[in-house]
């Protein structure tokens, strides 16, 4: 089990040392998609950022129980409790029962993260299926007096709770300087403070999602379901809450806000963010026309993309920044990810073809320290990646002739690259050669063969420029000519 893991809280804004409540046991809660849409990039680059910490949390020799929740109830389209209900309006526009929208975007939301090889989290609960727990929880914060009832609706006093603890101690901003910039919302009078929070909402007469609870009949304000659910699956204080970055200020603000006005304790040690994503420089938005879904990505049926990317090009693309760092789409980046992707393909494709000397004139130990080094500091996945590159790099000076490599160290090579592009990175080889296209290459290579044992050096020539040009390499060695994707 590593010892020398260090992650940047975002609570604390340094690095500090990984070290469990309980080792080797490690308590995580990301917060999941809001399905009632498909799932956008943004939670993707989530999702597939905290997949490599989970990975690697695994390699490390830890017991990871890692909890992502599904959003399917209480989540209205403003961040502090005004606008309609999403899944309802979803509903209407489509003219289904709501929890046919959450059936389908909870499906189609499996479905992308399967694209994208993510391991499934240990439990994944649902607001709908915790509502006794939120309304239990609600109960005691009102119990505590850090909320009250009004009209049927519960609020959590954030003056009062603001007086005993840090209530902006997540993102450090002035609560003053809130206070001014939250703007009055029509209809929300029975509130006390303008920065209160609902934690039960009173449903509408035509409101379909609703259930019973000693205030009203109506459902849970999105941030509540959170707290409950960390706190039910991972107890009151666990190790890791992740998400993006946009939840911070508001909702892993009032999560810890609900959790300590309920059990006087901090539910998290270490607060993890991704950053966001922008489009040839500019944030990605639906308004501003420049959002994707992962879907178009892969087909390349947007008017921003040249073609499509495979998933594990997309994925590679991804873990090539950092996770706390903004990550920008554009054709060019892309298709230079698909090139490093195949290349530590062909790499990998090349290992078991490597023979042994006696002697190495590479230091896979080095190497190996320094691949370990890059995760330990932040799970800083693009150092890493330079790293593999660097091993690929060796890979083919070996399979050249250039270089030589002992057979312990070839064995350590290939346990360092299985490791940490499959098990760490979580890649897996794709789109790989059909038998159809092999039996077509070698066809041709056949051919070239044919035309240079004729001297016919021309059309052996034309031959390989050609194949080049449609994305295959050959290479010719005293062993005969192999080929690989470009």
């Amino acid at each position: 089990m590593d010892n020398n893991l260090v992650v940047y809280n975002t609570l604390t804004r340094k690095k500090e040392l990984f070290e469990p409540l309980n080792p080797p046991f490690v308590g995580m809660y990301v917060c999941g998609p809001t399905v009632y849409s498909d799932v956008h990039l943004g939670n993707c680059r989530t999702f597939v950022s905290f997949d490599l910490i989970y990975r690697y949390l695994l390699h490390s020799g830890y017991k990871v129980r890692y909890v992502r929740n599904i959003t399917d109830a209480g989540h209205l389209e403003g961040d502090r409790d005004e606008g309609d209900d999403k899944f309802s309006k979803k509903a209407r526009l489509e003219q289904l029962e709501p929890m046919e929208i959450v059936q389908r975007y909870t499906i189609g939301f499996h479905d992308v993260m399967q694209l994208f090889n993510t391991l499934p989290p240990g439990i994944e609960p649902t607001a709908t299926g915790h509502i006794a727990e939120q309304i239990e929880m609600v109960k005691e914060i009102i119990k505590n007096g850090y909320a009250y009832e009004s009209n049927g609706t519960v609020y959590f006093d954030v003056e009062k709770y603001s007086k005993e603890y840090n209530y902006t101690a997540l993102t450090n901003r002035n609560i003053e300087e809130l206070l001014a910039n939250t703007r009055d919302l029509g209809g929300q009078g029975d509130k006390k403070g303008r920065l209160d929070f609902a934690l039960w909402i009173k449903a509408k007469p035509e409101h379909i999602m609703r259930w019973p609870s000693p205030w009203s009949w109506g459902f849970p304000g999105w941030h509540i379901e959170c707290s409950a659910m960390s706190s039910k699956y991972l107890g009151e204080t666990f190790d890791i809450h992740g998400g993006g970055m946009d939840l911070a200020a508001t909702h892993h603000t009032n999560e810890i806000a609900q959790s300590q006005a309920c059990h006087h304790t901090h539910p998290a040690r270490y607060w993890l963010h991704t950053n966001m994503l922008t489009v040839n420089g500019t944030r990605m938005s639906k308004s501003a026309g420049n959002g994707f879904l992962p879907g178009e990505l892969f087909t390349g049926n947007h008017p921003l993309l040249t073609r499509g990317y495979s998933p594990m090009t997309v994925r590679f693309f991804m873990l090539q920044a950092h996770y706390r760092s903004t990550l920008d789409f554009s054709n060019e980046a892309l298709e230079a990810s698909e090139k490093g992707f195949r290349r530590l393909m062909n790499a990998i494709g090349l290992l078991d073809k490597l023979k042994a000397s006696e002697k190495s004139d590479v230091d896979i130990r080095a190497l190996k320290q320094r691949c370990y080094d890059a995760m330990n500091d932040d799970f800083n996945s693009p150092v890493a990646i330079a790293e593999l590159f660097e091993a690929a790099r060796m890979i083919n000076s070996i399979n050249d002739g250039k270089a030589s490599i002992s057979a312990d160290d070839l064995e350590a090579l290939k346990s360092l690259m299985n490791d940490f592009i499959f098990n760490i990175l979580g890649l897996r080889e794709e789109s790989s050669p059909t038998d159809d296209l092999g039996q077509l290459v070698e066809f041709i290579i056949n051919l070239r063969l044919e035309a240079r044992a004729n001297k016919d050096y021309a059309t052996s020539d034309r031959i390989r420029n050609g194949l080049q040009e449609l994305g295959i390499q050959l290479k010719d060695s005293k062993d005969g000519t192999t080929w690989s994707r470009i």
